[in-house]
């Protein structure tokens, strides 16, 4: 129960973030530590199902903030 709520907790500091408009290296490392601890609860556990669709969206989530980070920085060094 308790990694389940370190989850919620991460997704609700990450929505203040975004509202924020952090930036987004910021928003990265919080997804890092998201897809951590999906992967602490899916362990504790006992039936799983419900963790593994979260991590599974938690890691959809990261690949694709990393490809727009990516895609960020390649715009910047084109201008420079």
């Amino acid at each position: 129960m308790e990694e389940a709520r370190r989850v919620l907790e991460r997704l609700a500091r990450i929505e203040q973030l975004e509202r924020e408009h952090a930036p987004a290296g910021e928003l990265l490392d919080q997804l890092r530590e998201l897809v951590q601890e999906a992967e602490m609860w899916l362990r504790a556990e006992p039936e799983p199902s419900g963790a593994v669709a979260a991590l599974a969206r938690c890691r959809g989530a990261l690949a694709v903030e990393e490809r727009e980070e990516v895609t960020l920085l390649g715009r910047r060094a084109a201008k420079t």
